[in-house]
């Protein structure tokens, strides 16, 4: 892991990073060593980074530091040609009222989880190896399907917060049930785009025996202020055993 960038944010310290070739972002609140929260995303670190430092500074108000990676394909990394051209099928599908297809779904989602997940257990490696950074770990947000295989194959994930706001893989229905980590999902009920009745099948699949589901009015960009707080207290519970009111 190599630092590239160092400066504070009203208390919080940010960190650019690149690991291989993989760019990333570390916060850290004042207090240390803090447990850590891996922030998911849709894609594009430059896009994303006022929504993600808004995340980031939420969760160090709660004494958490987080961390992001940029996705395959996505902002300064090189392009897929097989997931520009998914990409390209499931907009002309659902522009036309068409239901997306299995067969598209699983061609845009599954090699970007594919390679996403070893890119964050690497990058997991390298953050648990900080000093400021003490354990126990979250995820939170993000595309569904890569929060859902990283709550498969990562022990070291304790608890996750996810956002039901994405098309997800026939594959991954039979992963969802070999979950079993504490679990806070988010559903925009009117998401623009998204399947609903997909998104609530597969909190049905998930195995967790503690599962929460919070389904909200409005479009996918459209979440609650105060989910965040929900969710800080999610994460208080399960990474520090603290219980909020």
């Amino acid at each position: 892991m190599r630092f590239t960038s160092d400066q504070h944010l009203d208390g919080v310290r940010e960190r650019a990073f690149t690991l291989g070739e993989v760019p990333g972002i570390l916060w850290t609140p004042e207090t240390a060593p803090a447990p850590l929260i891996l922030l998911g995303h849709p894609g594009d670190l430059h896009k994303t980074h006022p929504r993600l430092v808004a995340r980031a500074r939420h969760c160090a108000a709660e004494g958490f530091a987080s961390a992001t990676i940029e996705l395959p394909w996505s902002g300064d990394r090189p392009r897929s040609a097989a997931a520009e051209q998914a990409r390209a099928d499931l907009r002309q599908a659902l522009a036309a009222g068409e239901p997306a297809t299995p067969e598209v779904i699983d061609r845009l989602v599954l090699p970007l989880v594919d390679q996403a997940v070893p890119e964050w257990q690497a990058t997991l490696d390298a953050l648990l190896a900080l000093p400021e950074i003490g354990g126990p770990v979250g995820y939170a947000g993000g595309i569904i399907s890569l929060g859902v295989r990283l709550a498969v194959v990562e022990p070291r994930i304790s608890a996750a917060l996810l956002f039901a706001g994405s098309f997800v893989p026939r594959a991954l229905f039979e992963e969802a049930r070999q979950v079993t980590i504490p679990l806070l999902v988010l559903l925009q009920w009117d998401d623009e785009g998204n399947d609903r009745q997909m998104a609530l099948d597969l909190f049905d699949a998930l195995g967790s025996a503690e599962k929460t589901l919070h389904a909200n009015m409005g479009g996918h960009t459209g979440v609650p202020w105060f989910e965040g707080d929900d969710g800080n207290r999610f994460f208080a519970r399960h990474l520090k055993g603290v219980v909020r009111p």
